[in-house]
């Protein structure tokens, strides 16, 4: 790898960082590679951080990078490129942080929006850039935002393309959290470290039966919950949850 991406593994805590400050970690086309094989390879650990370098988060598409930037490529470039990291995220088996340290626009917002928690530092925004220059939100943006906050805010954040704040995303329902920038670190490293420890196959299931919920009938998601429940009750880390309580100790999961 060029560097682009930069990878960390901790404590079962697989920390990724985009690592070009200089554009605000911009993608082009070789750090969307690199991204890819990045978030790929945490799908073995047990909890997956994503940051970036410097002062922002993502800037999402860098509009330097001529290739793929002609009409003809975009549906190529997403399909191809962007469509794969997307569901490197939300298919993951393990919890993903998406740890916004900075400015989150057009594509770097719904790279942020496809992972399960998001953690942002209080000087954070969130930016659907997109009508700025005649696109409309990618990287799976209309399917995540709407979702998240509703279509009129949804709607709004789109057709106005004005930055949200860290503190109206938590409002909004868009995040989970936004800390004050001095404290962002150790925030992340703490609920890192505390899902790091936990029961990752029920994690999985958690994540399989939520991301599925917008998609189904109660009738329908019921099912899903008995079936993927009986596997959680079959598991070494249900026993030991057990175990724990009734000694009135804290669980050591094995995980997978």
């Amino acid at each position: 790898m060029a560097g682009l991406v930069t990878v960390k593994v901790e404590g079962g805590v697989h920390h990724i960082t985009l690592n070009r400050p200089e554009v605000m970690n911009a993608l082009n086309r070789e750090m969307r590679l690199e991204l890819l094989a990045a978030l790929q390879a945490g799908h073995g650990a047990r909890v997956i951080v994503l940051t970036g370098a410097g002062r922002g988060f993502c800037s999402g598409q860098d509009l330097t990078d001529a290739e793929g930037l002609e009409a003809a490529g975009f549906e190529a470039i997403l399909n191809d490129e962007y469509v794969p990291m997307i569901r490197a995220i939300t298919e993951a088996p393990v919890p993903v942080i998406a740890a916004v340290n900075g400015a989150a626009v057009g594509a770097g917002a719904n790279l942020a929006l496809a992972c399960d928690l998001v953690i942002a530092a209080e000087g954070a925004v969130f930016l659907q850039a997109f009508t700025r220059i005649g696109l409309i939100p990618d990287a799976g943006g209309t399917s995540f935002l709407p979702r998240r906050v509703g279509l009129q805010r949804a709607m709004g954040a789109a057709l106005l393309a004005e930055p949200v704040s860290a503190a109206q995303a938590v409002d909004w329902g868009m995040i989970w959290e936004a800390v004050p920038d001095d404290r962002f670190a150790e925030v992340v490293a703490a609920r890192a470290t505390k899902l790091a420890s936990g029961p990752t196959g029920a994690y999985a299931a958690l994540k399989q039966a939520l991301r599925g919920a917008f998609d189904q009938s109660l009738e329908a998601q019921l099912e899903v919950e008995a079936r993927l429940q009986g596997r959680c009750g079959a598991s070494a880390d249900f026993r030991e949850g057990v175990a724990a309580f009734l000694s009135k100790r804290s669980a050591v999961f094995q995980g997978r």
